[in-house]
């Protein structure tokens, strides 16, 4: 997890660079706010999976806080920019609170005991 985490921490933090300067000045006040919640959820995430890999929960937390914020914060960012690029994404628009059940999944997850495995030896 280790690398997802890596990958969202530096993306998370690039995208909030882009949000920061660039996208201010073609992004209406609403839709900024909307673009910085994808960037700050990510990078929450980013960081619950670094620290998960010490917690060692069941490995299907990883998963749900994965695919949240691919499906809560990618879609929020597609869905922002999608007039700035010219294509019409609002059918991503039932996705995101899909990411947002998937977060809280994966925080329940975390008081659940995961499966020891079984000795070999």
């Amino acid at each position: 997890m280790k690398y997802a985490a890596a990958f969202f921490g530096a993306s998370g933090v690039l995208l909030g660079a882009l949000g920061a300067h660039a996208l201010k000045e073609v992004l209406e006040p609403s839709e900024l706010a909307s673009f910085k919640t994808g960037v700050q959820y990510q990078l929450i995430h980013a960081l619950a999976l670094l620290a998960s890999g010490y917690l060692k929960p069941a490995r299907w937390v990883h998963w749900c806080w994965t695919l949240g914020i691919i499906f809560f914060s990618f879609s929020i960012y597609a869905l922002v920019l999608d007039q700035v690029m010219g294509i019409d994404l609002s059918f991503l628009g039932p996705i995101t609170p899909i990411g947002g059940l998937l977060f809280v999944a994966g925080w329940v997850g975390i008081a659940l005991p995961a499966k020891s495995q079984k000795s070999h030896g």
